[in-house]
């Protein structure tokens, strides 16, 4: 399980490292799951040691969203004092994420 954590911590850092160099305006870590991922469909397979990480990290992923829990009891006053403009924003990108989904969904049917 080291290994694979120690993989997934590198692309990480590497995905950070490239957002940091290049001031680009994407989160390091979303740079490196792009990496992760080129990585391994240019592997065309998952590494062993990967795939029990990835499992175990899934298989406790709740767990992960305690302190996203935390944040936003902390920050409560402002979630209420912006309650518009942040319902609209989530409104917005759900009602867009579900258009995309279904035209994507509709043009791979199609196929």
């Amino acid at each position: 399980m080291i290994g694979g954590l120690a993989a997934l911590l590198l692309c990480q850092l590497a995905g950070e490292m490239l957002a940091r160099a290049l001031a680009l305006p994407v989160p390091g870590p979303v740079l490196g799951m792009a990496l992760l991922l080129a990585a391994l469909l240019a592997r065309r397979a998952i590494p062993p040691a990967l795939e029990r990480t990835a499992d175990g990290l899934l298989a406790h992923l709740g767990l992960l969203f305690v302190p996203a829990g935390v944040g936003v009891v902390m920050h409560l006053d402002i979630l209420a004092q912006d309650a518009a403009p942040i319902g609209l924003a989530i409104l917005g990108g759900t009602l867009v994420a579900i258009g995309l989904t279904g035209l994507i969904a509709a043009r791979l049917l199609r196929r």
